[in-house]
């Protein structure tokens, strides 16, 4: 290898992705001798020289551009207040996981010890150049308002106080949402502040951004109310001070409308409470016990908007809502800092997504039957997977209009794709699905709708726009459990067991036994099926009444499968029916066939099944690369169970070349493209991703989706139905909220697919 190969793949080695896009440290081996020469010396000096022609280039040639400091002296940490550095690490070191686990950031904790102002901003300065964003925790007031001002000035780098800051955006996206509930305008409102630190004073000075008068806030502190001729405060303490005679904090809050406690447990009474204006927002944010009790304040107003930063009650102000993605956002456009206008877009991209219907997901974590917007419910759960693809981009785009970003993003679907691969929600294909199906909602039979699971699917569907659910079962049971979740669309309801489906039911008995009179139905068995809901449900689909139906949350999957397979039947020309399932890995999707009908399938069925899984893959716009896997490797072992396989992909060699497809092959071979092409140079898959796996029999295909399901965490849609007639598709037992959407996505496709194919004729 000459030099320039050498200098070539040593930069490669160093290299991130460019500046302002997601950067994801490649990975690399590091077991010989020659991976560490690229690592270090003497490979390593090629990026040096690079960053020294152009110190832009650190942020193309290391992590600084996604590294961040979490400092601190320990001078107020938590509750605890000033217990030095040393103290301190376990929370800076707390903090660096949650950047780490909420927006993929990486972190030092560094613990200065020094409670000099001067000393500590120089310590800050000189280590700078290694970090692409500093994050200032637990220093004390007013030093940490010094600090701060100065290293924003003074840095060309991200800088934010996060006691000060994380606290007043997060409460004042709260604010936004809370004064809309109470029918409250911010310029109207009296607000009463207890504490009168760095995070009070940050608040203060964000509600006033948001319409929230000066005048009309009232700050106290451990002394009493904050007025002007008093000479122990703060310049920014003195910016809340009124004129006049002080006031007791119970005398404040009468007819107040905003509480806003930043102190120490207990400062309010129920009296207190019971004095403020209607409608009243109390922010009682002391930890752990907050200014009133949630359980007192609640118990004595059911009128009271409250907010605290405990996570056993609704409305946690809580600041990882806030820090991971306000510098996730930052550093993807390399900001010079953190300013007002990115702040304000946080605040105001959190208050719109707890207007958003809430994903499933988050209802479970949090064990809730459904999270609405309203008073217990104003801002974003922490685990709402969609905060990084929501404010991480409004700060983005603050800091590019506010003039500060260095490397503006210009593709903003793509950027919010890359956030959610991030964090592992690479779930492309689940909403290349979701989005597929609402170009063109279909009438999907929930044929399980007095299961509050299925209902909660359901509900999904209809409010995203899915598709068009009809809900069957217990009339009764529905409307109760409708009423719990707060569903109350005007969605069609059919209880096959109630007198005024009796017309239905009739007309349903004597189409079934007219089609299986010759397969020993009688017209009473007929008569007696449609009772039951999977053949009601197929029947509504077989008539046209609905274009789709998903079943089995509840009921095992081949007593589901029957009734469908005996009313809808298969496809014109389809010899047999089959599923597959997509699995979500980290190679992508894959496709895994067959799941869960065919036990033992013959060659000449296996070869059916992959054409039926390539057509399918297509669907979903994925060129099927398919292999059709075994113990054996071509021809290796003579068994019948591995050379019906080599049969069958024969078979399709001969009658359907355009497929992609090759085998019988291990599934080591069949996912190591190098490994394969290696030993096999002559196999149609060499060099080839494949995305697609044909299995010789049922019980090597079910085994392998569900241990891929379980131990990977790979999420899993389908079983997906194939070849049949009409979308008729059949849930795992059990399955989640989540896996019912997706599943009734897939439904609708297939409803598509059905009416595109019906109009091509």
């Amino acid at each position: 290898m000459d030099n320039n190969s050498k200098r070539s793949e040593a930069l490669l080695y160093h290299a991130k992705p460019t500046p302002g896009k997601i950067q994801v440290v490649p990975t690399k081996k590091y077991a010989t001798q020659r991976d560490l020469s690229l690592a270090y010396s003497p490979g390593v000096a090629e990026p040096c020289l690079e960053i020294a022609k152009d110190i832009n280039n650190v942020y193309k040639y290391t992590a600084k551009g996604n590294l961040v400091a979490v400092i601190s002296n320990g001078t107020a940490v938590l509750g605890l207040g000033n217990i030095g550095p040393e103290a301190s690490k376990p929370v800076m070191e707390g903090k660096g996981l949650l950047f780490k686990i909420f927006s993929d950031i990486d972190v030092f904790d560094i613990e200065i010890g020094t409670e000099n102002v001067e000393e500590f901003i120089q310590t800050v300065k000189n280590i700078a150049p290694t970090f692409g964003g500093i994050n200032l925790e637990d220093i004390k007031a007013p030093e940490s308002f010094e600090i701060e001002r100065r290293l924003v000035e003074e840095l060309n780098i991200p800088v934010m106080h996060d006691d000060q800051h994380g606290t007043a955006i997060i409460s004042s996206a709260a604010l936004i949402n809370a004064l809309e509930l109470a029918d409250k305008k911010a310029e109207d409102v009296k607000m009463v502040v207890s504490g009168a630190g760095s995070a009070a004073i940050a608040c203060a000075d964000l509600y006033v951004l948001l319409g929230v008068k000066k005048e009309n806030i009232l700050m106290f502190n451990s002394k009493g109310l904050l007025t002007k001729d008093n000479p122990n405060l703060s310049d920014l303490q003195l910016n809340y001070a009124v004129d006049g005679a002080s006031v007791s904090l119970d005398e404040a809050l009468k007819g107040a409308d905003v509480f806003l406690g930043l102190s120490t447990a207990d400062v309010m009474s129920a009296e207190m409470l019971l004095s403020m204006a209607d409608n009243p927002i109390v922010f009682a944010m002391a930890n752990p016990n907050p200014e009133i009790a949630y359980d007192l304040a609640i118990s004595t107003r059911k009128d009271v908007i409250m907010a605290t930063g405990r996570s056993d009650h609704p409305n946690q102000v809580n600041n990882v809502l806030g820090f991971p993605y306000i510098f996730r956002g930052a550093l993807d456009v390399r900001a010079t800092k953190i300013n007002e206008a990115m702040k304000m877009a946080a605040v105001k991209s959190l208050a719109a997504l707890a207007k958003e219907n809430v994903p499933e997901q988050v209802n479970i974590a949090y064990g809730a039957t459904k999270l609405v917007f309203g008073r217990e419910y104003i801002i974003p759960k922490p685990f709402d997977p969609r905060l990084i693809s929501e404010v991480a981009p409004a700060v983005a785009k603050a800091a590019m209009e506010s003039g500060v970003a260095l490397n503006p993003i210009t593709d903003w679907d793509k950027y919010k794709e890359e956030l959610l691969e991030r964090l592992g929600n690479d779930n492309k294909m689940i909403r290349l699905i979701t989005n597929r199906a609402k170009t063109d909602p279909k009438r999907i039979v929930f044929a399980e709708a007095e299961q509050l699971d299925v209902l909660k699917a359901a509900q999904i569907v209809y409010e995203e726009g899915i598709g068009f659910p009809i809900l069957l079962g217990n009339k009764e049971i529905i409307l109760e459990l409708k009423a719990e979740l707060g569903f109350d669309a005007d969605v069609q309801i059919i209880d096959p067991k109630l007198d005024e489906e009796q017309e239905r039911r009739t007309r349903y008995a004597t189409e079934l036994w007219e089609s299986r009179k010759r397969n020993g139905v009688s017209l009473y068995d007929a008569e007696k099926f449609i009772r039951e809901r999977n053949y009601f449900a197929a029947m509504m689909v077989n008539t046209g009444e609905a274009d789709a139906m998903v079943s089995g949350h509840s009921r095992s999957y081949p007593s589901v499968v029957k009734p469908l397979l005996q009313i809808i039947g298969k496809a014109p020309n389809v010899s047999l029916a089959a599923t597959t399932n997509i699995m979500m890995t980290s190679r992508g999707p894959m496709f895994l066939s067959d799941t869960a009908i065919n036990v033992n399938p013959t060659a000449e069925e296996l070869a059916k099944i992959a054409v039926m899984t390539a057509n399918t893959a297509k669907m979903f716009g994925i060129e099927p690369v398919i292999a059709m896997v075994s113990y054996s490797n071509f021809g290796s072992s003579g068994n019948p169970s591995a050379s019906k396989v080599k049969e069958a992909v024969a078979y399709l060699h001969e009658h359907h070349p355009e497929i992609i497809v090759d085998g019988e092959v291990q599934a080591d071979f069949a996912l190591n493209p190098e490994m394969l092409s290696a030993k096999f140079p002559f196999s149609k898959l060499a060099g080839k991703k494949v995305n697609t796996l044909v299995f010789p029999n049922l019980e090597s295909a079910n085994i392998t989706y569900k241990l891929m399901k379980e131990l990977n965490k790979n999420g899993s849609i389908g079983p997906i139905m194939m070849g049949m007639n009409h979308p008729v598709h059949v849930f795992q037992l059990g399955a989640s909220v989540e896996e019912m959407v997706n599943m009734a996505a897939i439904a609708v496709i297939d409803a598509q697919e059905k009416s595109m194919r019906l109009k091509g004729k």
